[in-house]
């Protein structure tokens, strides 16, 4: 059921650190890079923050970034939610100033992954016991399988070949060029994609994400307080903020289901927002890899079952088509350093609808979608307008 908040909350700050990998750097010392940065963005001190939302997949880190960057005694929430914990966090933080309680809060998303590689699809499962296996008898325990199974299902269903899920990869390494935070600012050519090292087919390396480090902050506020602070032309609004875990499914204790988690929250975010995908200008979607964009595009409603591949190719989700998605980069270049994902995408989404995206700005772009999914399961769909 569609959760509609007790008033409008707005984005009026927000910052992040380029991804990479920083060895000589704490994850609390990225953290405090990105709440600077924002902090500068909308104005304001660690003072003004009511309330602040810590992601960090590793560990509850919000009361080391507060001692970094100020003890103000405001409540601190830390949460962790697979790949969408950047982007809970966030959600803590905007529904403390939807729901009324506070006028200001902050949502940090931060992790320091280095090389640590791709994580396991959680073979063992919730609490150790093995009857709760998510992944079923001839389970991988890694996410490329997991994702290209879910290709694979796509091509056995719509024809869909190796050279259109490439293409994926061949667009967003194409955007990150543009792209000053991302990880990895190269365009490969769909021979130096389709050659590449095979992860798991159809994925070759290139049309996997990488990991490291990373992280992001997002101010929100309420309207009396964005006119309060004269910020009314650099704030966005967020139209709807939603999480939803995976509903039940015949199929869902054997494979883990990266589609129906992403299903059930843009229906509730376009229900929230009154707004529908045919209105969004900007998407950053969940490509952790090449075979998971081109399912998103209609698990999203952006192409019609089976019309992704060809939407794709038409050009009609490059910067300048119908809807840009991944103008920055994606996963795919940008990086994943988990905990820190969601909120980036958020800080991505804000930059493009005030224009300030650079090389990579999608033309009049005013309704923008930030989308983050989680095995096993979290999905956060956020839409904010201009």
């Amino acid at each position: 059921m569609p959760v509609k908040p007790a008033r409008d909350a707005y984005i009026i700050g927000v910052g992040m650190v380029k991804y990479g990998r920083y060895p000589d750097k704490s994850v609390v010392d990225l953290a405090t890079e990105a709440v600077i940065a924002a902090l500068k963005d909308a104005n304001l001190t660690m003072k003004d923050i009511q309330m602040v939302g810590s992601g960090n997949l590793s560990a509850p880190i919000g009361q080391a970034i507060m001692r970094s960057v100020g003890q103000t005694g405001v409540p601190v929430v830390n949460v962790s939610n697979a790949c969408a914990t950047g982007s809970t966090a966030c959600r803590e933080a905007y529904f403390s100033v939807a729901s009324g309680a506070f006028d200001i809060a902050m949502g940090i998303g931060s992790e320091q992954m280095g090389k640590a590689g791709l994580l396991g699809a959680g073979r063992i499962g919730a609490m150790g016991d093995l009857a709760y296996i998510p992944e079923g008898v001839m389970g991988s325990q890694l996410m490329p399988p997991v994702f290209s199974q879910w290709g694979v299902d796509h091509m056995r269903k719509y024809g869909t070949t190796f050279e259109d899920f490439a293409r994926v990869a061949y667009k967003n390494h194409k955007n990150s060029v543009h792209n000053p935070y991302a990880q990895y600012q190269q365009e490969f050519s769909m021979e130096e994609i389709m050659n590449a090292r095979m992860i798991s087919w159809p994925n070759t390396l290139y049309m996997c994400c990488p990991t490291g480090d990373g992280a992001g902050a997002v101010i929100y506020a309420s309207a009396d307080k964005v006119r309060q602070l004269g910020l009314s032309s650099k704030a966005v609004k967020v139209a709807a903020c939603v999480l939803t875990s995976d509903p039940w499914s015949e199929s869902g204790n054997a494979i883990l289901d990266i589609n129906l988690c992403t299903r059930l929250a843009v229906k509730e975010a376009y229900e929230i927002a009154g707004i529908g995908p045919e209105d969004l200008d900007a998407v950053e979607l969940h490509d952790c890899f090449a075979t998971a964009e081109l399912l998103h595009y209609e698990n999203m409603g952006l192409a019609p079952e089976g019309e992704g591949a060809r939407y794709l190719k038409e050009g009609k989700f490059d910067i300048g088509g119908k809807t840009a998605v991944n103008a920055s980069g994606g996963l795919l270049s940008r990086g994943h350093p988990l905990g820190a994902t969601g909120a980036c995408g958020i800080s991505e989404i804000v930059w493009q609808l005030r224009g300030e995206a650079g090389g990579r700005q999608q033309p009049n772009a005013k309704v923008g979608l930030a989308h983050v999914i989680g095995l096993t399961s979290a999905c956060t769909v956020n839409i904010m307008v201009k």
